[in-house]
């Protein structure tokens, strides 16, 4: 078993440090911040993702996996440093790769012994040469260091999973004894490899993302042109599932795609490509059309309604996807703005999310409108104007149609995640758009007063 040191404590640091606790190698976590290691020694994780507190309780109650601020006691005597810290998107759509120099410097003023740097987090081509000469620039003591890629693929809601049992380990190195200790740390893993140099595992990683990134921009334009021509691109999709060129998955049309990877990885693709000289046609695209599709329903239901100001507005989901307390690209982000500024009072319902909402938007008076945040969806619908659905958590896929129409003043949905049955809507008499399926035309009235006395 490896002595292995994980610089950095989000998605990808926290969840590999834990897994390579769980195939039985000795890790220490390192983070800057005192409370979340003491939070995290507890047994707490910091972030929201299935299974993981679990393991962290487990592998730190059997010694082997621990939490430091003290970089340096956990890289002097580690074989492996694998480096999970962040890479921020830039304005211009670079990366921002300064926690990752940060990171080098200090393992280079560190380590006492041989040791392989591993970056796992999404950096530009190249980047992993830059850091072994970084490395090189301010070793201090005459060890020999080497650097190696070995991208992340998991998704948020699923980390655990995703790593525990993921289709592939890419690992990018430049040497055989780099391959063969990256070799050696994942063979309890019992997974397929894939070994390439260290560009090339770097491309995969953009070129995998922003290639399922492609795929949802291509089934939101072909929904929108669905919604033209009167067919479902539910149905569509279906079709195109049986052909095992295209798959299955990924062909899910709504309001765009969000957190942590796909906005970022295409915008950096992007700005990659514009620096060598090329232009990237088809990720360009996919980022014009999924900026546009974020605020599609917006559109709609301003087409709809003369104004928002002074509705009672029901906000569904405020995270990017459900099982994630992140909220970076979120539809909710784009839209809840421009209902504030039309003077809509929101009520907005998310099981995990809302804390980190109200960090953005305290609840209250906010721009020209207000919001608030309830604990349940049944709150946010009661006497509501009009609904968005953002978010499909399960919560939210278990309301039926008849919910809808009780408990709306005027039912009214707009949802951006197709979750529920046209039909089953139309014969509610709830008022229902989705995103490039058939609309039925559905009058909208409210109901005589009598006839609510009487029922």
């Amino acid at each position: 078993m490896f002595k292995i040191a994980v610089a950095g404590t989000g998605y990808v640091g926290l969840v590999a440090g834990v897994c390579f606790a769980e195939m039985g190698h000795q890790v220490t976590c390192v983070d800057i911040d005192d409370s979340k290691v003491d939070l995290m020694k507890s047994g707490v994780s910091p972030i929201y993702e299935d299974g993981l507190e679990e393991l962290m309780k487990k592998n730190y109650a059997e010694g082997r996996i621990d939490y430091t601020t003290d970089y340096e006691d956990a890289y002097k005597d580690a074989d492996a440093i694998f480096l999970g810290v962040g890479t921020p998107e830039k304005p211009d759509g670079s990366a921002n790769l300064s926690y990752i120099a940060t990171v080098a410097r200090q393992i280079a003023e560190s380590v006492e012994k041989d040791c392989l740097v591993v970056v796992k987090s999404t950096v530009p081509v190249g980047t992993n040469d830059k850091v072994e000469q970084f490395i090189q620039d301010f070793l201090v003591n005459d060890v020999n260091v080497e650097v190696a890629s070995n991208p992340e693929f998991l998704a948020q809601g699923s980390a655990v999973r995703d790593t525990l049992y993921a289709e592939r380990i890419i690992l990018g190195t430049e040497t055989q004894w780099a391959e063969n200790i990256l070799k050696g740390i994942y063979e309890p893993f019992n997974l397929p490899v894939v070994s390439v140099n260290r560009r090339s595992a770097e491309m995969i990683k953009y070129a995998s993302n922003d290639f399922l990134a492609l795929k949802i921009s291509y089934m939101n334009d072909i929904a929108n042109l669905c919604e033209l021509v009167g067919a479902d691109v539910q149905d569509v999709a279906k079709g195109m599932s049986y052909d095992e060129r295209i798959g299955s998955k990924f062909l899910n049309a709504g309001i765009g795609f969000g957190g942590s990877c796909f906005p970022k990885d295409t915008q950096a693709l992007d700005y990659l490509a514009k620096q060598n000289g090329y232009d990237l046609k088809t990720v360009k695209a996919a980022i014009d059309v999924n900026k546009n599709q974020k605020t599609v329903l917006y559109k709609k239901a301003s087409n709809r309604l003369i104004t928002f100001s002074g509705l009672k507005v029901a906000v569904l989901g405020l995270t990017f996807k459900p099982g994630t307390d992140d909220l970076r690209e979120s539809p909710s982000l784009d839209n809840i703005p421009l209902l504030l500024d039309q003077g809509a009072d929101i009520y907005a319902y998310d099981p995990v999310g809302a804390d980190n909402f109200a960090k953005l938007y305290p609840e209250g008076p906010n721009r020209q409108g207000t919001i608030t945040y309830v604990n349940n969806v049944e709150d946010a619908l009661k006497e509501a104007n009009v609904c968005f659905v953002f978010t499909e958590w399960g919560e939210v896929k278990a309301l039926t149609p008849k919910q809808y129409k009780n408990l709306m003043r005027t039912p009214l949905v707009y949802d951006g995640r197709n979750v529920y049955d046209i039909k089953e809507m139309k014969e509610a008499r709830v008022e229902y758009h989705s995103i490039g399926r058939e609309q039925g035309k559905v009058e909208v009235t409210r109901e005589p007063v009598y006839e609510l006395q009487n029922s």
